[in-house]
């Protein structure tokens, strides 16, 4: 069924805005409880008077996410859009209303069957057993790039030498991306988020990824693409366009996101009292700590979605056409979550929380991004049990346009 295109609410002047600024870079806003405090599910009011369902709730949040009633299609009329420079970047377009281009053309902003189609071709390369096998990479890039920071001096920048590296490095490798190429990717990555400069960074990384996906035609090399040209490519069942939005989304997705949890999981850990000693004093407590970061970070806040169909749900009624925002941060706050939920406590292990989504949509990436984490902060902790912030926490800069929050230098020394 059709969404209905209902005529968006403009008289919301009684309802809770959203979203809400941080007021910390290492955690959302301290008023996220508060929007808890409306129910699990609730409107909210957006930058332009719009409004849109908020679900805070981790069994409404989880229920709604498995739900076949539920799009990922931005190009409803009422698909919540967070900030008006989101209209404007082709490559957010899973929050924006973009027609063209951008890596939501696969995975993130696609339903089934269609999803069902292109996550099947990516699951083999990405369960926990295929991942596993990557372990001795990853730990020889990140001693890797730990030498080159700690040859340097007593200081470096965290972001710049070890935060951002690490997981490109690691990507490209699983990819068979030549790291060595980076400067035809890794400054359009880096500008994906500009308003300014997004389509242009995007039509140079695209096109980066299309060259490199001929000459790996021509020959073949090592790596999740060159599998993916050998197993469908071949075939006849995925072209060119579609693999280099494969390889964009991963790229991107699986970068960003982890350069940010590793930033501002090392400044969190830092920032609050005895959690950093807590793991140099104790490294088995690290698995479960990278999920409390993961939790207490929550580097993606929310998800945006639409209703295709009425949907009853915590004594509300979400209307076909109605735009939902699936709060990963408000879900997260939960005590069925967490006995301390505004506390970080890496003694505590949280259970089965959001940061990587649920149902259909469950971060494909999401074993590779465990293991990276357990390798970096396993061998960072070891290896520089001395790391403190080099100036004041407030003075570390840093930026979020609600995608994802970003250190934009993060000064350390031991």
């Amino acid at each position: 069924m059709t969404a209905e295109v209902n005529t968006p609410q403009r008289d919301s002047s009684d309802l809770p805005d959203y979203p809400l600024a941080r007021e910390c870079p290492y955690r959302p806003s301290q008023s996220t409880a508060k929007l808890r405090g409306d129910g699990p599910v609730a409107k909210v009011r957006l930058y332009d008077g719009r409004t849109a369902w908020l679900v805070t709730g981790p069994v409404e949040a989880r229920a709604l996410l498995a739900d076949p009633r539920m799009s990922s299609l931005a190009h409803y009329p009422n698909f919540p859009v967070l900030d008006e420079r989101h209209l404007h970047m082709r490559a957010t377009r899973e929050m924006a209303k973009e027609e063209e281009g951008g890596f939501a053309g696969v995975l993130f902003g696609v339903d089934p069957p269609e999803h069902t189609r292109q996550r099947r071709m990516l699951l083999p390369a990405l369960t926990a057993r295929r991942v596993a096998a990557h372990r001795p990479e990853i730990q020889r890039i990140v001693d890797e790039q730990l030498d080159v920071m700690l040859g340097a001096g007593a200081s470096a920048d965290l972001v710049a030498d070890f935060a951002g590296p690490v997981p490109m490095k690691v990507v490209c490798a699983f990819l068979g991306v030549p790291y060595e190429e980076r400067e035809s990717f890794e400054g359009p990555a880096r500008e994906l988020f500009d308003p300014e400069r997004a389509d242009q960074a995007m039509d140079d990384l695209t096109g980066y990824l299309l060259r490199l996906i001929q000459a790996k035609e021509a020959k073949p090399g090592k790596g999740l693409l060159d599998d993916l040209i050998e197993r469908h490519v071949r075939v006849g069942d995925l072209g060119h366009d579609e693999l280099v939005q494969f390889a964009f989304a991963i790229l991107v997705a699986g970068t960003v996101t982890s350069t940010s949890t590793i930033a501002l999981g090392t400044l969190a850990l830092l920032d609050t009292p005895g959690q950093f000693d807590a793991l140099v004093a104790d490294p088995s407590l690290i698995p479960g700590a990278i999920e409390e970061i993961l939790r207490y970070v929550c580097p993606v806040e929310q998800l945006s979605r639409v209703a295709t169909e009425d949907i009853e749900i915590a004594g509300e009624v979400i209307k076909a056409g109605d735009g939902v925002l699936v709060s990963f941060a408000g879900a997260n706050l939960d005590p069925a979550v967490t006995a301390r939920p505004e506390t970080l406590d890496v003694t505590q292990v949280p259970t089965d929380h959001l940061a990587f989504s649920h149902g259909v949509h469950h971060c494909l990436g999401r074993n590779l991004a465990r293991l990276e984490l357990e390798i970096v902060f396993t061998t960072l902790i070891a290896r520089v049990p001395t790391l403190r912030p080099a100036v004041p926490v407030e003075e570390i800069p840093w930026y979020n346009d609600f995608t994802v929050p970003r250190l934009l230098s993060f000064p350390v020394s031991w």
